[in-house]
């Protein structure tokens, strides 16, 4: 029986989409579809991609998007998708007031916001919050979901996953903005969205990996 996912699951699997930590949040263990038997999460494909059909949608009717990568391995991602289905990408560091200070020269207030990994790019989740704009998130299972509207349960830390999630939204978000009638009118490649890994980028994953498991309070999850 062949599954109703937007591309053959062999295609997600080969971009490692579904590789998660063996550190895990309460958080994200809906989104854990089994533990493997060196400890590894493997996230659930299944809910990833409905998640992206959501965020399509929701993306489709906002006329502001921004999209953050603070990591050099989701800059060329966040940048393809601001060139083909609208919106403004910052890449490298995201400087404090960029949505709150009216005053400061970069100041910018969309209406939706795209961030790569809410642990690093937590300056721009936070300001997104205190000045109420909705906030989607690529999440592994060592992320935390407060203050986040939707989660996209995936390898937030590969450039051949972030690439293929960012592809498929670009083109599910074109589809329902008419930007495109069809999945064949979609010319834009998987490598076009693929960014590089920088040292900024090792180094922010060894300084996460360093963070020690501590109980959590239960928070609503969306």
């Amino acid at each position: 029986m062949q599954e109703d996912l937007l591309i053959p699951r062999a295609d997600y699997l080969s971009a490692g989409v579904h590789i998660g930590m063996r550190q895990r949040t309460e958080d994200m263990k809906e989104f854990i579809f089994k533990i493997r038997s060196d400890g590894m999460a493997v996230l659930d494909i299944k809910k990833l991609d409905e998640r992206i059909r959501v965020a399509a949608k929701f993306l489709s009717t906002r006329n502001s998007i921004l999209v953050v990568s603070r990591r050099g391995v989701g800059a060329k991602a966040a940048e393809k998708f601001a060139e083909l289905a609208g919106g403004r990408a910052i890449t490298g560091r995201f400087y404090p007031g960029t949505l709150t200070n009216p005053a400061y020269e970069r100041f910018f207030q969309p209406d939706i916001v795209v961030v790569m990994d809410p642990l690093v790019d937590a300056q721009a989740v936070t300001e997104a919050v205190d000045e109420r704009i909705p906030v989607i998130a690529l999440c592994d299972t060592f992320n935390e979901t407060k203050n986040l509207d939707l989660v996209l349960p995936t390898n937030n830390k590969g450039k051949r996953s972030i690439a293929l999630i960012f592809w498929l939204l670009t083109r599910e978000t074109m589809k329902l903005k008419g930007l495109i009638k069809s999945d064949e009118e979609y010319t834009a490649k998987i490598e076009d969205f693929e960014g590089i890994e920088t040292y900024e980028d090792r180094a922010q994953e060894e300084k996460k990996n360093e963070r020690k498991e501590k109980p959590k309070r239960k928070q609503t999850r969306r």
